[in-house]
């Protein structure tokens, strides 16, 4: 609709532009219920006064308002209704003279966001329309904020009978502070029976004293003038203006009542209300757009702020049965509870069956409630390994690994029938890592020493309900009913729960800002490094460009949760985050697993940040060759060719039915497996001198810390793999400061790649009463292989990956 002010103003000053033509009211006394200027305060009339105005509502609004004028506050004879939700609005106003009375009605459509936004309005009347000189209209209207302190409307009216009456509005605002407490207005109209300088003008100041409270002083071209208040209480207001004639006579007063979407206001209860969150199902980074009710990570991070910030919370409950989530997501959570607790808050959280990683989450709470029925495991942390060497050889598969760096061991499941001690010691150290961070938080948050946690793990494991409250485990046993009650003692009174879309922050208006915020574009890199699966990176790139390339964005933070894969995959998207830098900050910020390829996609930022469990560095690349040694000929599978060339049969081989893998006749011979060495290495070489220059570093040092070996987030601080501990928070906070975007600014998170727009795969189990299950990973894994077959791959084991989920 960004066409539309042209074609206003198009219409405004067409050859039809004559005098003397009926059918449009003045813009001053149709729209004498305004307080303002349609652009200076809150949203106009909804459409009503100017249809662009709709685009910037968040919520459903509806409000009534009345005049005494003719008649009595409890018997008007002019009262208008409005009616608008995001991107449409309905109003009517009524209006009574003795015997007649006319009905003028306006249906208004919009789109744009809070720096330019257009709309369309058709009006008609019924009633008396030929004694109150009504016709049918079409209004175009257009709203421009480029900045926080300026505001420009635009409306222009076409009557589409008895004539070609027109009429043409400009209104200006100016906050000079560039926020809702002071608007200094004027507006400008003009019909088409008067010359261009013949219109009416007004000009005002709205002022908010309190937050929701405002007062209003508007002064007319024919001296006349009004003074007015609005009051919100939150999803009500109420208003009133006084109108004083030309004369300086007291005219009329109109009042107004408004129900719906939040306003801000001053009349907030304090610590009245606990937040109640429902963790059921898996914390995703994206939703689909429709029929997805999971969490999101970001979405769960910005509520507990919200709630943190609004003076009606007291605390957080949260309801944790039915969770699933990976260690690092359930960390990041945590530690965003941890900063509630600090601003004098509560939380409170309710668990039923939980193991170490879930109830190191629930003991951040202030009271842990516990199901009657329910189960705690203390059995620590175990990352094993499915070696498949004997199956292979039993099958007729040959496996020839690539293998001429310590610690790079994703393939070794495929050779060996145990961990190399290489693998082993990398290892250990990630379960170390993940065990002492536990007991540590475990500890300080249950008041435990570490001596009687050993203990619980080592010696007891398992907990029920009574035995988890005697050990001081959990505070009180019962269902989630039981946690108003657990509320009630620890706060001292009832208090109300309420849900996420209550919070002021998250309902808060577009107004309190005018044009676009700055905006900082998270990025995110999910799944194995390939061009069209995993992480998508010939369509990632395209995000990242289009991010560089945003005049809003002011800063990109890439969230890598990969284990690597295809090189070139990992390489378009850190070369186009490496020429990115210096135009704008890229931070990255590391999910549960950013190593090999994953680290590859890292390197380059300006800072790295990563959870302390973090599985982060493996600088190093593997290969190998997977080969027929016997399993055709035990199916009666027999091949043949035809070459021109030395090499030209290396690959060829048959297709294992069923399962779609392929598999080459023969192994390398000794010169080509010599070649492909150097390959590994010179890519290796390639992949250190990266790292050093994205990192600052010698390529001797990087040396000394690569050979494939992974490394916690806390390693990979002090080694310099990583600048900052912490989460998605953090690397934003980061982002913000480097991007010069003040601490309390209001900041657009635009996430990349667009989420899709439904699931469809949760509805086959309804349709067909087959439920889905999860893909064998063993055998994606020999897929993932075959299908890249001789390619040297910065990638991290199958089980690096699971070792990281709590289910």
């Amino acid at each position: 609709m960004r066409f539309l002010p042209l074609l206003g103003l198009a219409i405004l000053l067409s050859p039809a532009f004559s005098p003397a033509q009926t059918g449009i009211p003045s813009y001053y006394s149709r729209n004498d219920f305004l307080l303002a200027s349609p652009g200076a305060l809150r949203f106009g009339l909804y459409g009503y006064d100017n249809p662009a105005m709709t685009s910037l509502l968040r919520e459903p609004d509806l409000s009534f308002l009345w005049s005494d004028h003719d008649g009595t506050w409890t018997s008007p004879h002019r009262w208008g209704a409005f009616a608008a939700a995001p991107g449409i609005g309905f109003g009517l106003i009524h209006e009574r003279n003795g015997s007649a009375s006319v009905t003028d009605y306006r249906l208004s459509l919009s789109a744009g966001n809070r720096t330019f936004s257009t709309g369309l309005a058709y009006g008609w009347s019924t009633g008396a329309t030929e004694y109150f000189d009504r016709s049918k209209l079409l209004s175009v209207g257009g709203l421009l904020r480029p900045n926080p302190y300026v505001s420009v409307g635009f409306i222009g009216t076409a009557a589409l009978q008895g004539g070609n009456a027109k009429e043409a509005v400009v209104d200006a605002a100016i906050r000079p502070f560039g926020n809702e407490k002071v608007a200094l207005f004027s507006d400008y109209a003009v019909q088409s029976s008067s010359p261009a300088s013949g219109g009416n003008w007004s000009a005002g100041a709205a002022i908010e004293l309190l937050p929701g409270i405002a007062i209003t002083g508007r002064y007319f071209d024919t001296h006349a003038f009004t003074a007015g208040v609005q009051i919100s209480f939150g999803r009500a207001g109420v208003s009133t203006q006084t109108h004083v004639d030309a004369h300086h006579q007291h005219a009329y007063n109109t009042y107004g009542i408004r129900l719906g979407a939040f306003d801000r206001t001053t009349f907030t209860g304090t610590k009245s209300e606990y937040l109640n969150l429902n963790l059921i199902g898996h914390i995703n980074y994206q939703r689909f757009r429709l029929f997805d009710h999971s969490q999101t990570l970001y979405d769960l991070i910005e509520i507990i702020e919200a709630a943190k910030n609004d003076p009606a919370v007291a605390g957080i409950a949260i309801n944790t049965s039915g969770m699933n989530a990976d260690k690092e997501l359930l960390w990041e959570v945590r530690e965003k509870l941890r900063d509630f607790r600090a601003s004098g808050k509560h939380v409170v959280i309710f668990i039923d069956q939980v193991n170490l990683a879930q109830y190191h989450f629930a003991s951040v709470a202030d009271k842990i409630v516990m199901d009657p029925q329910g189960l705690i495991q203390l059995n620590g942390f175990i990352a094993g390994r499915t070696f498949l060497k004997g199956t292979l050889e039993k099958v007729g598969v040959g496996f020839d690994e690539w293998r001429f760096f310590k610690y790079k061991s994703a393939v070794e499941v495929l050779t060996r029938d145990k961990m190399s001690d290489a693998d082993r010691e990398q290892r250990q150290k990630l379960v170390d890592e993940n065990y002492r961070i536990a007991m540590t938080d475990i500890c300080a948050g249950r008041r435990i020493s570490p001596v009687q946690f050993e203990r619980m793990v080592n010696d007891e494991v398992v907990y029920i309900a009574v035995d988890a409250l005697s050990k001081g485990l959990v505070d009180t046993i019962g269902r989630w009913d039981a946690v108003e009650q657990v509320i009630k003692v620890l706060e001292g009174s009832s208090k109300r729960l309420t849900q996420p879309g209550s919070l002021e922050a998250i309902r808060r208006p577009t107004d309190s800002r005018w044009s676009e915020p700055p905006g900082i574009a998270v990025i995110y890199a999910l799944g194995a490094c390939a061009m069209d699966d995993g992480i998508t990176a010939r369509r990632l790139v395209h995000d990242v460009d289009a991010a560089v390339n945003d005049r809003l964005v002011k800063a990109i933070v890439l969230r890598v949760d990969s284990p690597g894969g295809d090189p070139m995959a990992s390489d378009y998207i850190a070369e186009a985050l490496r020429k990115a830098k210096g135009r704008k900050p890229v931070i990255v910020s590391q999910g549960a697993v950013a190593a090999s390829g994953g680290y590859w996609l890292s390197m380059y930022a300006d800072t790295i940040v990563a959870a302390p469990t973090t599985i982060t560095g493996s600088i190093g690349v593997i290969g190998g060759w997977v080969y027929n040694k016997g399993l055709k000929e035990t199916l009666g599978i027999s091949t043949d060719f035809v070459k021109k060339g030395e090499h030209a049969d290396l690959g060829f081989g048959f297709a294992v039915p069923l399962i779609g893998i392929g598999l080459p006749d023969r192994n390398l011979t000794e010169p080509e497996r010599a070649r492909m060495e150097y390959t590994l290495r010179s890519m290796y070489k390639d992949f250190i001198h990266r790292v050093a220059s994205g990192r600052k570093k010698s390529e001797e040092y990087i040396s000394t810390i690569a050979e494939g070996r992974v490394w916690t987030g806390t390693d990979g601080l002090s080694n310099g793999l990583v600048d900052v501990l912490g989460g998605l928070e953090t690397a934003i906070t980061i982002a913000r400061q480097k991007a010069g975007i003040p601490d309390r600014q209001e900041v657009d998170i635009i996430t990349f790649p667009a989420p899709g727009l439904i699931d469809f795969g949760q509805f086959l189990p309804k349709l067909t009463g087959i439920e889905t299950s999860r893909k064998d990973p063993v055998l994606e894994y020999l897929k993932f292989l075959v299908q890249h077959n001789g390619q040297p791959m910065p990638v991290l084991p199958i089980e690096d990956i699971d070792f990281s989920r709590t289910y």
